[in-house]
């Protein structure tokens, strides 16, 4: 079987199909590319052949470049990973631009109509191919998204997306796509130009066939090759265009300040490449995408967004156990998070029992999940008979013997060890041997909150992250005790609702909350000794963080960092070393400002909820510093708080696959996603410098910036953690 098969109808038109064996979607492969240039090839030296049609076997058409195929040009490449990246970049253009001109003369005569039938989602390279064609047909489903979202894994669309897409709509129309990595549905990708057509389904192929056999010589030739083309909303030189070019790169650098080069490059292709005519374009824009795979950015946002990420949601840690997927789930707790767990398992077609104390309170997370739906269907994310479907399987009671035939609980009931042990030993009672019980907790040791078990091989941790419906991130934590097959079920568990897992050891805090907290704690420490909250933020910002510490404080309450605080020191004893922090915390706390919620915390808000700027009453508590630090000190406090709890969970055996640890850091908490996590940040920057930067903080700011032994021997070996700890290649 091969990647792409050619067929000629009988009405003559040649259809290439797109069906990758073995994968769910299609991801465009190097050897794919060469059979496709073949096939199109093919049908334009066949005179039988009035036109082609581009479609995809499976419900959806693609899903980009495998970019693996990246990272092997670049091995492969030797001393000039460069040229071979240019080269084979430059080599798509052929034959995308081949694609595009169809057998065309120079006077824009004798091609061959191509149109693009795309059944379901688009992205990346499948788009950039469909963009090439003279036609694109998309079918009406609810699934069906299309768009380029490389932006979003460091990249661009470097195989004429960005040009041609910039040359039909213009710059300023094409930010959104471009810039943004938005995926559209039929209707809005129709509005934005993507698309030209939305038939049935059923219709897809018919109707792109239909086009292509009453398509005209004029119909077929792209506005760029004809005569006295000029760019929509003005090329640079224009008043217009100058207006949206200096605009866009004010937004490019007020949305990324500066962290990510790819949107930098992305906008500079637009821009020298509406300069000149379009083939020179396509030379420009493959320049600037060499550029940018060039990039350690790029390289680090590839290898853990993609990579990385793919490696773990397929399993690359899972014990080798037979199938474990959910059948029945039970859910004790219906509050947010509870309903929250419940509404992504329903949708992803499992059973679910939704256990409260009361009728109404589980009435009320099912409830959630219908708003959920609600919000879904109206932007028509959802067709309108799933909303029943859903909630047909989420079952809200406060009887517990309806647990019956669970093969996984879930508890998700108030952060107290009494309750949690309570719930667990009446839930075992009721339910199977066999049953799997995980808690959801952020906090609490498992191996403790194990001890109320009489199966405690059947008990695991299973930390969700809130929203649970948006939040993709999944942290299992295996106790002293916790079994393969509880590992194996809550992996599949997580495979089935559609996230991302790590799985990692217990340990206070686990992995994700040791690493985030001490980021609000050392916002709050330098609030108490003088620093300007506006440059704690900011400095938050330019480092690429969707949040500074103090707004995060405020988001997660003042009163939940609050009460976290006092379980830890009492859990710690001597051992605690947060006061300063906490006397901060406990000011706000006794003055009413609880947070954002409460209209009040580090930050004042409007009767809306909306930040109106940071407080004054900080700076009149904790009066400015006169010489303030400077922004590279104030950054690397705020990036070692959290890179160096990386390591030593690393060393602490609480994290045991860096691919883990870094791909948990930008999912869970948004953790600089341009450096690739804390691990590829620390290679990035090389240990010896990392080990020099903590030297410098310690002495000045105390010993939670010693270096770590792992980290300070690997400075002195001279090596990185990728190349000391990541996995074979094979198991990525």
């Amino acid at each position: 079987m091969t990647d792409f098969t050619y067929d000629l109808h009988d009405d003559g038109v040649a259809v290439i199909t797109w069906d990758v064996p073995g994968r769910t979607m299609n991801v465009l492969t190097r050897e794919a590319f060469g059979l496709i240039d073949g096939m199109i090839d093919q049908a334009l030296a066949d005179d039988a052949v009035k036109g082609l049609v581009i479609t995809s076997a499976k419900e959806t058409f693609a899903g980009g470049m495998d970019l693996n195929v990246l990272a092997t040009i670049k091995e492969e490449s030797g001393d000039d990973p460069a040229a071979a990246l240019f080269d084979f970049t430059m080599g798509g253009h052929r034959i995308l631009r081949k694609l595009e001109r169809a057998g065309m003369d120079q006077r824009n005569k004798g091609g061959k109509p191509v149109a693009c039938a795309i059944p379901g989602l688009s992205a990346g390279i499948g788009t950039e191919i469909a963009l090439a064609c003279h036609h694109r047909v998309m079918a009406d489903t609810p699934k069906g998204r299309i768009g380029l979202p490389e932006i979003l894994v460091g990249l661009f669309p470097g195989a004429g997306g960005t040009t041609r897409y910039s040359r039909m709509v213009g710059a300023l129309a094409a930010a959104p796509v471009l810039l943004e990595g938005k995926m559209l549905s039929p209707a809005k990708a129709k509005s934005a130009g993507l698309i030209d057509d939305i038939a049935p389904a059923e219709e897809l192929l018919e109707r792109a066939k239909g086009w292509v056999l009453s398509a005209t010589d004029a119909d077929i030739v792209k506005p760029w090759d004809q005569k006295g083309w000029k760019m929509p909303g003005g090329a640079p030189y224009h008043p217009a265009g100058f207006m949206t070019f200096v605009g866009a790169s004010a937004m490019v650098n007020g949305k990324t300040k500066g962290a990510y080069p790819a949107a930098q490059a992305l906008l500079s292709a637009v821009y020298e490449g509406a300069l000149v005519p379009f083939d020179a374009a396509l030379k420009i824009e493959a320049r600037w995408f060499t550029k940018i795979l060039m990039d350690p950015t790029s390289s680090a946002m590839i290898r853990s967004l993609f990579v990385s990420k793919q490696a773990l949601e397929k399993g690359a840690n899972r014990p080798p156990l037979e199938d474990q997927s959910v059948r029945k789930l039970g859910v004790l707790g219906a509050g947010m998070m509870g309903a929250g767990i419940a509404h992504v398992a329903a949708s992803a077609g499992i059973d679910v029992v939704l256990v409260d104390r009361t009728q109404e309170a589980a009435d009320r997370g099912k409830a959630h999940s219908a708003g959920l739906l609600d919000k879904g269907v109206q932007r028509k994310a959802i067709p309108a008979d799933r909303k029943a479907e859903v909630l047909a399987r989420i079952a809200p009671t406060t009887d517990l013997v309806e647990l019956k035939g669970s093969d996984l609980i879930v508890e998700a009931v108030f952060e107290d060890p009494s309750i949690k042990a309570e719930m667990t030993r009446r839930v075992e009672a009721v339910v199977g041997n066999d049953c799997i019980f995980a808690t959801n907790t952020s906090t609490l040791p498992i191996t403790e909150l194990a001890r109320a078990s009489v199966r405690p091989e059947h008990f695991i941790g299973i930390h969700f992250f809130s929203p649970v419906d948006r939040m993709m991130l999944v942290e299992i934590i295996k106790g002293a005790e916790t079994g393969d097959r509880a590992v194996a079920k809550a992996l599949d568990f997580v495979r089935q609702i559609r996230k991302t897992p790590i799985v990692v050891n217990d340990a206070r805090f686990f992995y994700a909350n040791r690493c985030i907290l001490p980021y609000g704690k050392e916002g709050i420490r330098m609030v108490s000794e003088g620093v300007e909250p506006a440059l704690i933020e900011n400095a938050a910002k330019l480092l690429g963080f969707p949040l500074g510490p103090l707004q995060l404080i405020d988001d997660t309450t003042i009163s939940l960092n609050a009460a976290i605080a006092r379980a830890t020191k009492a859990a710690m004893g001597d051992a605690y070393a947060d006061e300063i922090t906490d006397e901060v915390l406990f000011w706000l706390e006794d003055s009413d400002r609880l947070g954002r919620k409460a209209r009040g915390g580090f930050y004042t808000y409007d009767e809306a909820g909306k930040r109106a700027g940071l407080w004054n009453g900080l700076n009149e508590k904790y009066p400015l510093l006169a010489d303030q630090p400077g922004l590279t000190e104030v950054k690397h406090r705020l990036m070692m708080t959290q890179a160096l709890e990386a390591v030593r969970s690393l060393e602490d055996g609480v994290l045991t696959d860096i691919r883990e640890g870094d791909v948990g850091a930008i999912l869970g908490w948004g953790f600089a996603p341009w450096s690739g996590g804390p691990f590829s940040w620390l290679d990035r920057i090389g240990a010896d410098k990392a080990v020099e930067i903590c030297h410098d903080l310690a002495e000045r700011h105390g010993r939670r910036f010693t270096a770590p032994d792992l980290l300070r021997q690997m400075a002195a070996e001279g090596e990185t953690f990728y190349g000391r700890f990541a996995p074979p290649t094979k198991a990525a």
